[in-house]
């Protein structure tokens, strides 16, 4: 029997080394978890209790949700086809439906099967639906097909700050909402931002998403991660992990509300029109107090000056005006948890010293 010699022992070393490396790795790999059970998840009756506490701030609101895509628009896959995005947003969506209604919210939806919903439908039932929240839900995907790699979690608001169309509100929305499901998901906010939200103009310079753009309550879109990313199709059509999706925008829909939403009224006995001067007062009401840095009116999309009192937290200001006609008058403040005002815009029509006042469309 031939001995083996000193090279030949060394490669069968090198060789067992090799294989016991592979085998110990793929137990690792095969051994964890695509994604973690959020604490207060994880466990059905803290489940409940979560949500028992939330309804104290949701219950009576109303949410409009809207699973993009759907119907004739599926084209949106992974390279293996096995993740059709349409799919995955409505299972998130059902799943968040299921959250709201047991926290006591009204829920409405642009789609509950696999159907067309035209985007301007979309958008049109929101509006008719009457509801205080708008939320589109997607999954992203790279510019280039062979990009398997980008992968992060977004949420959208709509234009940018400089952009008279701009409502903080939805920024405020759009941050807990990322914040929340981007924890939950383990997945960051991508290089392009701060805080993981991103204007629409980012993507459709001066012009936005159609969704958020056409859509009148505040509204915001999120893009819960990438479905072609490498390591999300190991997950995305996991029922388990779209429910704990849905569990990350329900918290951050429930902690926004929690901080409160300051409220805006026009005191009418402040309303005159006297020798070409418009005055007029606002009462700001919130329960968390009021961030005197964060008010601005606007007079005919114009921002002007005004006075503030905080002992009573009426804001007032006085315009001058030289001709009848309508006229646009807007006002945003915001709480000292930072969040803002919803939009408060209203239409001032003045004809001989009359003056009306409605909602600005």
């Amino acid at each position: 029997m031939r001995k083996t010699n000193s090279s030949e022992l060394l490669i069968i070393h090198l060789i067992t080394f090799v294989i016991t490396v592979f085998v110990i790795s793929s137990c690792t790999i095969c051994n964890f978890p695509l994604y973690e059970y959020p604490p207060n998840w994880k466990d059905i009756s803290k489940r409940d209790s979560v949500i028992n506490l939330y309804s104290k701030y949701l219950k009576g609101k109303k949410i409009f949700l809207d699973p993009g895509h759907g119907g004739e628009d599926r084209k949106n896959r992974s390279k293996n086809g096995e993740i059709i995005e349409a799919d995955v947003n409505l299972k998130v969506a059902l799943y968040l439906r299921e959250y709201l209604e047991k926290a006591g919210v009204t829920v409405f939806m642009s789609r509950e099967e696999d159907k067309t919903v035209p985007l301007l439908l979309r958008s049109e039932l929101a509006n008719n639906s009457n509801a205080d929240l708008f939320i589109s839900i997607h999954h992203n995907a790279p510019a280039k097909w062979e990009d398997d790699y980008t992968n992060y979690t977004s949420t959208y608001y709509h234009a940018k700050e400089d952009d008279y169309e701009y409502e903080p509100s939805e920024r405020d929305i759009a941050r807990y909402i990322q914040r929340d499901l981007s924890y939950v998901m383990g997945n960051p906010g991508g290089l392009g931002s701060f805080d993981g939200t991103y204007s629409d103009y980012d993507i459709y310079p001066g012009e936005g998403f159609s969704v958020l753009r056409r859509t009148k309550i505040p509204a915001v879109l999120v893009e819960c991660a990438f479905h072609t990313s490498r390591l999300e199709i190991l997950r995305l059509n996991d029922e388990t992990f779209n429910q704990i999706q849905a569990w990350g925008i329900f918290c951050g829909i429930a902690k926004y509300y929690r901080a409160g939403i300051p409220v805006i009224e026009i005191i009418n006995d402040s309303l005159k029109y006297e020798n070409n001067y418009l005055k007029i007062c606002f009462q700001l009401k919130d329960s968390y107090g009021i961030n005197q840095k964060a008010i601005k009116v606007y007079f005919d999309k114009n921002e002007i000056s005004y006075s503030f009192d905080k002992q009573t937290n009426i804001v007032s200001t006085k315009i001058e005006i030289s001709d009848d006609g309508e006229h646009l008058i807007r006002v945003i403040c915001a709480n000292k948890n930072g969040n803002h005002s919803l939009p408060y815009h209203k239409k001032i029509v003045i004809n001989k010293n009359e003056i009306k006042i409605f909602d600005a469309e």
